[in-house]
């Protein structure tokens, strides 16, 4: 069995979500003077890819020491939506299984494109990444719970559409461009669609159910779309923590593996080396397009 990586690489430059701490590093130790090399960081939870907790939002819940190994890894998906959204869509649970088969238990992971706004991508766009990608509703949390999703991901800042978060009030123009489009796609102004009763439903709705997730995931992504794999996250084993940054991985056979590393031999790599489909953005700015003309 080999890994792929579905983490972004972290560093001073990775984005936290909008107000919290980004990583800051600096050296204590030098070689030349202390015999070995030491560093101090100071970081915030939410960068880089992470793990939101139960008590991020729910003060019952677990920490992240408490999460079994056997929860954090397990079989599940990895389903393409880019070529069903564009700026501040929103995606539904029939556009999943429009494309690949989630059984009751799995771990789902969400690629919705956005990955290739990040910071480590050609294409990046910090503003599009964290306030502009699209999210779902009410309907997608009720169907999760239904199948009993373990944990889900998501390739982008929030699992929370951004206009059902504060982000909505910290950045206004964004907030009415996205009324233009929710009114054209929905008939309803945004505050309709996401009024006070569904705010942040997915860490508020779905963390008392055990059903958490990750976010900012990226890495070889794009080599494993629409599969049914074996997937994985290692956060630390963190008493009292609210939430996690950590390694995600999927898990797939040698012979797989052989497959998909020529297909990525083929494909453009970012600075880190990582392999991603440029046609991604090409697709979600013709859906962006469409839904602002």
């Amino acid at each position: 069995m080999k890994l792929i990586d579905l983490t972004i690489p972290l560093g001073v430059g990775t984005p936290p979500w909008p107000t919290y701490e980004p990583l800051q590093l600096k050296y204590f130790k030098r070689l030349s003077s202390n015999g070995a090399n030491g560093q101090v960081l100071t970081h915030s939870n939410h960068l880089g890819t992470h793990l939101d907790g139960e008590i991020h939002f729910h003060t019952p819940g677990k920490d992240i020491a408490q999460l079994e190994l056997d929860y954090l890894v397990n079989e599940g998906a990895i389903v393409d939506l880019s070529d069903c959204v564009g700026d501040y869509d929103v995606y539904t649970s029939k556009m999943i299984e429009d494309k690949v088969e989630v059984h009751e238990g799995d771990i789902l992971i969400l690629h919705t494109g956005y990955h290739h706004f990040g910071w480590d991508m050609p294409t990046a766009n910090e503003v599009r990444y964290m306030v502009q990608h699209p999210g779902p509703d009410r309907e997608m949390a009720e169907w999760m719970k239904k199948k009993k999703i373990k944990w889900f991901g998501v390739d982008c800042g929030s699992a929370d559409h951004p206009m059902n978060t504060i982000v909505r009030d910290w950045a206004p123009r964004q907030a009415r461009i996205a009324d233009k489009v929710f009114r054209k796609k929905f008939g309803k102004p945004m505050a309709e669609v996401f009024d006070d009763t569904k705010y942040q439903l997915m860490h508020l709705e779905m963390f008392p159910y055990g059903i958490i997730h990750a976010e900012c995931i990226g890495g070889e992504i794009d080599l494993l779309l629409n599969k049914r794999l074996k997937i994985g996250f290692f956060p630390w084993r963190f008493v009292d923590g609210e939430s996690c940054i950590g390694r995600c991985v999927a898990m797939v056979e040698d012979d797989e593996y052989e497959e998909l590393m020529q297909k990525k031999a083929t494909m453009p790599k970012t600075k880190f080396g990582d392999a991603f489909n440029p046609k991604h953005v090409e697709i979600i700015n013709q859906h962006t397009a469409e839904n602002l003309a």
